[in-house]
């Protein structure tokens, strides 16, 4: 199969600095190219949601400024998924009402699983950019492409640490060492922790807890007894911003903390979660979409991204999810040029023919997707907490510092 060529990231970062084509500017014309950008707005995912549409934004705005896609220009059309209800009803409205010709979304895993059903029963491309629950490229759809990886592939990595680092870096058989999951009772939660669950069986450990609890939660106290009370050395642990900032105040509170933490998603990694819980929180590790603190043999053009970022919103991305919906997206827009339209099977041909080798976007991401329309070159990376800034640990052609077996004591 003939590999598809990647567009240079410095390409895109001059012509994005390069005059816009008329059209950029004044009245949208008539042939624009509507697609729908379907994001928590509102809420308490707003600012992920935000986050992960300005990728798609700066994605849409380099392809435009280097002539459009088609021949058209792009016109992204937002919809706010504040909810998996609202998710449905804003997919159809973008569909329906907006005539937008394919839709983009949503960065979390109960806004992507209904949304990608809604739109496979409307027959519309639809391409899921950040939520990672396993089960939603497990139904068989002929319209849902993920670009991101997936929650089974964060269970894995954030358990291998644990024997592959954590218990050599303390001088302990990783069997004696006491671990507990910890994670928000909706779809995101449910299937990084279930799939946690399963890799510490099948490795041999020992896991001594289990605690799910609402994500609207506004007291931990007794979870943190629980954990407490069985002594954990290591808890694993998949929440939102809000409910891991709970945790942390928590554990401050109580005087009581594991020896580590280790952490599963996008909540872990916003600068907005470290802010908010203060030097606490330095030492915490967490997996998750590449950030941008990386390795740039492996992850080339990441700098010039949170670069081009700066310039365009005033201020350094929160997180790695903009980088990683801007490579997502990107994959995306280059299959529609080759398919030569959002015809279904036609732009399904080209995107199951697309061959981007890993090591060679801007977050480090390849591309190759199987039948059920999931990227198998998109994969998550362990970052940790270090003097205030989210530095990569791991793989080693990622790291840019060494991990730290230890965590702030709590203040």
């Amino acid at each position: 199969m003939p590999r598809i060529a990647r567009r240079p990231l410095l390409g895109g970062l001059a012509a994005l600095a390069a005059p816009r084509p008329g059209w950029a500017q004044g009245t949208p014309p008539a042939n624009e190219l509507r697609l729908g950008a379907l994001f928590p707005l509102t809420g308490s995912l707003a600012l992920l949601g935000d986050e992960s549409f300005r990728g798609l934004e700066l994605a849409a705005e380099e392809r435009n400024a280097a002539g459009g896609l088609l021949a058209r220009p792009i016109r992204l059309v937002k919809g706010d998924a504040a909810g998996a209800d609202q998710a449905v009803s804003e997919l159809r409205r973008l569909q329906g009402v907006e005539k937008v010709a394919a839709g983009f979304g949503t960065c979390a895993s109960h806004l992507g699983f209904a949304a990608s059903q809604a739109a496979e029963l409307l027959g519309f491309p639809y391409f899921e950019l950040g939520a990672i629950a396993d089960t939603i490229t497990e139904r068989g759809f002929r319209t849902l492409f993920r670009l991101c990886p997936r929650a089974s592939d964060f269970a894995r990595d954030s358990v291998a640490v644990i024997p592959d680092a954590l218990a050599a870096a303390w001088s302990t058989p990783p069997e004696v060492l006491r671990i507990a999951i910890l994670h928000e009772e909706g779809t995101y939660g449910q299937a990084v922790s279930g799939a946690q669950e399963a890799q510490l069986k099948a490795r041999g450990l020992n896991q001594v807890e289990r605690i799910a609890y609402p994500a609207r939660s506004v007291d931990l106290s007794p979870l943190l007894q629980r954990l407490r009370a069985v002594g954990a050395d290591v808890v694993l642990h998949t929440g939102y911003q809000n409910d891991i900032v709970l945790f942390y105040r928590g554990m401050k509170e109580a005087g009581w903390r594991p020896r580590m933490v280790i952490g599963a998603g996008a909540g872990y990694s916003l600068t907005d979660t470290a802010r908010s819980i203060g030097p606490e929180f330095d030492g915490t590790l967490d997996v998750d979409f590449p950030q941008f603190a990386v390795n740039e043999a492996l992850a080339p053009g990441a700098q010039g991204f949170a670069e081009l970022y700066k310039r365009r919103y005033g201020s350094d991305p929160r997180s790695g999810h903009s980088l990683a919906n801007y490579v997502g997206a990107r994959l995306v827009l280059d299959a529609v040029q080759r398919a030569a339209g959002l015809e279904r099977d036609k732009l399904r041909a080209a995107l199951l023919a697309t061959d981007v080798a890993e090591g060679t976007t801007p977050n480090g991401w390849g591309a190759r997707f199987d039948e059920k329309g999931q990227n198998l070159r998109a994969r998550p990376f362990l970052a940790q907490w270090q003097g205030g800034k989210l530095v990569t640990v791991a793989p080693a052609e990622a790291a840019v510092a060494p991990l730290r077996p230890v965590m702030s004591a709590p203040g």
